[in-house]
């Protein structure tokens, strides 16, 4: 594979990368690359955790990538996620991995680290405390949206402020050049890049993915589009985003706001729904016709569906209709299925009938395996017996 083709594969996965330039360097190095995504277990997985984490990973490890799983048990009970109970949100975590066994991702390549391993090791806390060293609080401040935190001095604990420099600190302990996480990790990733060098490391290339839509109607606020011409994975500076009240910082706190929330449970697809709720919660899903902006739907045609011809068997996404409306059509890419609805040439009952069939054939599989594998049937009972607290 070409370092083009490589570059290719990151900017489907990126929405954001910062640098180019610094990845096209680290891909013609020749030296093995390890790149890592960091997940809290709380709760059930949902679809954006699940099958479009798996869809990531996948093209990274294609381009030749070694991947690290990061399962930040001890983030999580920083956090105060399961009640700040360790032993639930290790059992939570080992059910996540059943999931992404069961839903296609690339386990040959892929190495799950666990942070109460790490702990063990004072090298670690040396670390966490020379990051803490670098930055006045205000800075770790403003990194407290990678915890879902508003930043504000009343809304966080000292656990939160350690949590940003452990987060720092994971990435080059865990030997990572490339972090590919959130849009809403990215102000933590960029404080990496920022002090790295200070203590003696490396300035990580930052991919930040894009952060699914929640099905829910879209909160009132700044609407976000996507300029004409301007692609999802357009390179910024190192700062660029977090510059001014307006413009890409005003996108990144949108984006946030709008990604679904395991708080509402209708406002995600989890990855052992059955297919009545499948059906049920894509049927009440915001997508008003003609419209391409902020619509769930179409998020998961483009971010999924479209992603996943493979493990669908198809070559083209078929939508079937009577002859009453125009009879059956199919889309071979997401931009004709796109220009379809936004010309109304396609209404959103029809659409959300076939993303129901692919969601409901893409996790099938996953059902399938926690109704057969004992461990994993009883960790999902497990969880499922939890309440989830944040």
């Amino acid at each position: 594979m070409t370092t083009d083709e490589k570059l290719n594969l990151f900017h489907e996965v990126g929405e954001e990368i910062t640098t180019e330039e610094e990845l096209k360097k680290l891909l013609e190095s020749g030296e093995e690359i390890i790149a890592y995504d960091g997940f809290e277990p709380s709760g059930q997985i949902h679809i954006a955790q699940g099958i479009l984490r798996a869809i990531n990973i996948n093209k990274m490890t294609k381009a030749g990538i070694k991947f690290k799983m990061w399962v930040a048990d001890w983030h999580a009970m920083a956090n105060n996620k399961m009640g700040g109970d360790l032993d639930k949100i290790q059992t939570v975590g080992k059910y996540f991995i059943e999931v992404w066994k069961a839903c296609g991702m690339d386990m040959d390549n892929v190495e799950f680290v666990w942070a109460s391993d790490m702990v063990k090791n004072p090298d670690y806390w040396k670390l966490v405390i020379q990051v803490g060293r670098t930055n006045v609080l205000k800075r770790f401040i403003r990194t407290a949206e990678m915890m879902g935190r508003a930043e504000s001095l009343d809304a966080l604990t000292g656990a939160n402020i350690i949590y940003s420099c452990m987060q720092v600190a994971d990435i080059y302990m865990l030997n990572a050049k490339i972090t590919q996480l959130g849009m809403d990790q990215r102000k933590v990733n960029m404080l990496a890049r920022e002090i790295g060098p200070q203590l003696g490391f490396w300035k990580p290339v930052v991919v930040s993915h894009h952060m699914l839509m929640g099905l829910s109607k879209p909160p009132q606020g700044e609407r976000v589009s996507i300029p004409e011409g301007v692609p999802d994975s357009a390179q910024s500076s190192s700062t660029g985003w977090d510059e001014g009240e307006t413009g890409p910082a005003t996108k990144l706190a949108r984006t946030i706001q709008l990604k679904m929330s395991k708080s509402n449970p209708d406002s995600a697809i989890f990855m052992t729904d059955s297919s009545d709720d499948i059906a049920r919660k894509i049927n009440k899903a915001y997508c008003l016709e003609g419209d391409i902006n902020e619509n769930p739907i179409l998020e998961y045609c483009k971010y999924i569906i479209f992603q996943s011809f493979n493990r669908l068997n198809i070559d083209k996404l078929i939508i079937e209709r009577p002859e009453k409306f125009g009879g059956t059509i199919s889309f071979k890419t997401y931009a004709d299925l796109e220009k379809a609805f936004l010309n109304k040439e396609l209404h959103p009952q029809d659409l959300k009938k076939a993303v129901t069939q692919s969601i409901d054939t893409l996790i099938q599989p996953v059902r399938k395996y926690f109704e057969e594998n004992v461990e994993a049937k009883q960790l999902l009972q497990k969880v499922q017996s939890f309440q989830v607290t944040r």
